[in-house]
């Protein structure tokens, strides 16, 4: 996503969505949300939060947001336009601050304007800027990032969108995290431990005393935690052909276990595994449909692309490609 602003004469904010061709407007000394404002609630949601903090309120500004990312697939598409929208601040106004800093100002920025928590492992992602660099994100107070190198340049990470209709995954992941809180309850009643402190040998004396969905729930969490560290491990040494066991695991566990997988992207992830050049396939975002990312050599491609004509003949939906660069976070054009 790239954001382009300047500074106007007057207080008035006039935003223009290239890729829409659509154009809204406002005040800059009242900002606040409106639904029919969609994608320029992002940057009044910075503006409105920067502007106090660092006291430029009421100064105009003319704002252009366009951009690839494709919307609604769990791609971090709104911390995207949040860092991009602050960065832009940043620059405009000579704003001191390191990059960490302000993708969590950005963060807290769309949780105070939207009135409600906002996950920050997006927003700390989009802060590294490393090249070929992947974050690893650790959500314990205060939230902390780290860096680690990803594979060599003949491997590329290729998305596909199933192009499954997403109903709302707002209950379904709801009655997950609440199954993981019940049985954290059940195992560690008194103390303040996470489903992380708590080993696969724990889980197997519930066996019997809680729903076994409950029990695969948690089981999930803590092999996927283990497996984080394992991967970041693999990338460290570069050993390919382990971080590719890595990830297809943690497909498997996120179909088997926490149950969030559906038939058309289990098929993606099965069929492009069949494919010479191909490391690993897994689902990404809220899961019920979106996409597969796959980790697979540059070679690969167009032998993948012909597989999913056979996707498109089973199940009715033409699947999406996008090839991805993996060149850093945030930063001025």
């Amino acid at each position: 996503m790239r954001v382009a602003v300047s500074l106007r004469k007057d207080s008035s904010m006039r935003f223009f969505a290239a890729d829409l061709g659509e154009r809204k407007r406002a005040t800059a000394s009242s900002l606040k949300y409106k639904r029919e404002d969609r994608w320029a609630n992002h940057f009044k949601s910075q503006y409105e939060y920067l502007s106090k903090i660092f006291d430029f309120q009421g100064k105009g500004i003319n704002v252009t947001i366009g951009g690839n990312i494709p919307p609604g697939l769990g791609l971090g598409i709104t911390a995207a336009i949040n860092l991009a929208s602050a960065t832009a601040l940043r620059a405009l106004f000579g704003l001191s601050i390191k990059n960490d800093e302000l993708a969590e100002l950005a963060c807290k920025a769309q949780s105070n304007f939207l009135d409600k928590s906002v996950p920050i492992f997006d927003y700390l992602a989009g802060a590294s800027l490393g090249s070929r660099s992947l974050s690893l994100i650790d959500l314990r107070s205060p939230p902390r990032r780290r860096a680690v190198q990803f594979l060599e340049d003949e491997w590329n990470l290729v998305l596909t969108d199933s192009k499954v209709p997403r109903v709302s995954t707002e209950a379904e992941l709801k009655q997950r995290n609440d199954d993981c809180r019940k049985c954290l309850a059940h195992m560690s009643p008194r103390s303040n431990k996470t489903l992380r402190d708590i080993k696969l040998a724990d889980l197997d004396e519930l066996m019997g005393t809680l729903p076994e969905s409950m029990r695969r729930r948690c089981i999930h969490v803590v092999e996927e935690t283990a497996r984080v560290l394992e991967a970041e491990d693999a990338l460290a040494r570069q050993d390919a052909a382990s971080f590719g066991r890595i990830l297809n695991k943690s497909h498997g566990s996120l179909r088997n276990h926490y149950e969030i997988s559906c038939p058309e992207v289990d098929w993606l992830v099965k069929r492009s595994l069949e494919v010479d050049g191909v490391l690993c396939s897994r689902m990404t975002g809220p899961g019920f449909g979106g996409c597969i990312a796959s980790v697979m050599k540059k070679s690969a491609l167009e032998e993948y692309k012909k597989r999913l004509d056979e996707y498109e003949r089973i199940f009715g939906f033409k699947a999406g490609i996008f090839e991805t660069g993996i060149n850093g976070g945030f930063h001025l054009l």
